[in-house]
């Protein structure tokens, strides 16, 4: 990073991916609250002419609040890393291993971390037949914000018919009762846990509009389940090589204990909208939403 007091940053949002509108809105909270910061920033709606628009900006530093493909799956990265442009967030190894939702619990299998049964299956083999026993999940391999979800109930009568939007490749996983736990870790710290209510499945709708979900901070459920979250979320963090902020989603079947507990999910670039989980839980630990901003911009770097 430059050595000037208050480097130029560069917000990156939209792009072409599934989430533009939440990475849009994202990148407009992140800019004004780098602005109260004291930074000067320029906002770059992404395009496919994203190095002219980063050497036409100028500026020292990139914030990334891209999300979905190619702004969080190490596409991005790698070109900041060519371009020699300190960036936000995770490096292209970790982006690229968190986007992919099966070399994801790949890396937690192999770190001890609990995880469901999952098989990738071709879209036309999946709408033939059942291709695992029932209830289980349908869902891109790599996208974000619950984009393309299908739950197959115990009850269904047949496999799912499935949008001529979703790939031609998915991961089928074993369906994981119980409730939605969230922790962000913020370099090597574990922020704390949220309890994520909603009346349904926590899908694109709850997560981003208005009363699609309450957050219960810190969440109210025993030690033995909170301590594990705010471990499992730390080791996850570190197993896939994170860098300066991410979100490890679980669920929890209360039945069963801490048996019950699995990872879903690592999140390489939260939200960062009104409604999103991570400004929230770095609010609860006393750091406000500039704060945070400026964290992130602090620790930006290259080769991460």
């Amino acid at each position: 990073m430059s050595e000037q007091t208050s480097p130029h940053v560069a917000v990156l949002m939209g792009g072409p991916s599934a989430e533009r509108e939440v990475s849009l809105s994202t990148g407009r909270e992140c800019a004004a609250a780098l602005r109260k910061a004291g930074y000067l920033v320029t906002e770059i709606d992404a395009t496919r002419h994203l190095e002219r628009q980063l050497r036409d900006a100028g500026a020292d530093v990139v914030f990334n609040a891209l999300h979905g493909r190619w702004g969080e799956d190490g596409c991005v990265q790698g070109l900041l890393e060519w371009m020699a442009l300190p960036y936000t967030h995770s490096g292209v190894l970790a982006s690229a291993l968190a986007m992919d939702k099966q070399k994801t619990k790949e890396v937690y299998a192999q770190a001890g971390l609990p995880v469901v049964e999952s098989v990738i299956a071709d879209k036309a083999e999946i709408m033939a037949a059942h291709v695992m026993a029932p209830p289980y999940v349908v869902k891109p391999v790599n996208e974000g914000s619950s984009v393309g979800v299908y739950i197959v109930r115990e009850v269904a009568n047949g496999p799912p018919m499935l949008s001529d939007e979703m790939p031609a490749r998915l991961m089928v996983e074993t369906y994981a009762p119980g409730r939605e736990l969230t922790t962000t870790v913020l370099g090597d710290r574990a922020l704390t846990v949220t309890d994520i209510v909603t009346d349904g499945w926590y899908d694109y709708a709850a997560k981003y509009e208005e009363g699609g979900s309450s957050h219960v901070l810190p969440a109210d459920v025993p030690p033995e389940i909170f301590d594990a979250c705010m471990e499992y979320a730390l080791r996850a963090h570190e197993v896939l090589g994170c860098r300066g902020i991410s979100r490890t989603d679980f669920r929890w079947d209360e039945t069963r204990g801490i048996d019950g507990l699995i990872l879903l999910e690592t999140n390489t670039q939260p939200g960062m909208t009104p409604t999103s989980l991570s400004p929230e839980q770095a609010e609860h630990v006393g750091i406000t939403f500039p704060e945070l901003c400026r964290a992130l911009v602090e620790d930006a770097s290259c080769d991460r």
